[in-house]
């Protein structure tokens, strides 16, 4: 938990979004969570866009080359998450989250 708190504060102070990943243990993909409320910022439309492209991409793998379903996400304005993000892509798509707040907000 300190790690959590110290990482959310860090992310504060530097106006970034925080993202994290957690194994789902009921079904062994990744839950992702991104938070804009440590930045000064919300997610823009064509940043909608994009993260919508990003997950569909994902669902339609995980649908594919999992045993594993995709369960579900929420996107808002602040806050996304992201239940069912396979092994072999949860770094590179909370990098492209990332990505995709720095392009639009930097």
């Amino acid at each position: 938990m300190f790690e959590y708190d110290k990482h959310y504060r860090e992310c504060q102070h530097l106006n970034k979004p925080f993202i994290k990943s957690r194994i789902n243990p009921s079904h062994g993909n990744f839950f992702v969570q991104i938070d804009l409320m440590t930045c000064n910022y919300d997610f823009s439309s064509p940043e909608l866009d994009e993260i919508n492209k990003l997950i569909l991409n994902e669902i339609k793998f995980v649908k594919s080359n999992s045993p594993n379903p995709f369960n579900d996400f929420h996107i808002d304005k602040e806050i996304a998450w992201f239940d069912g993000v396979s092994s072999e892509h949860v770094h590179t798509f909370c990098e492209s989250l990332y990505d995709l707040t720095q392009k639009y907000h930097n």
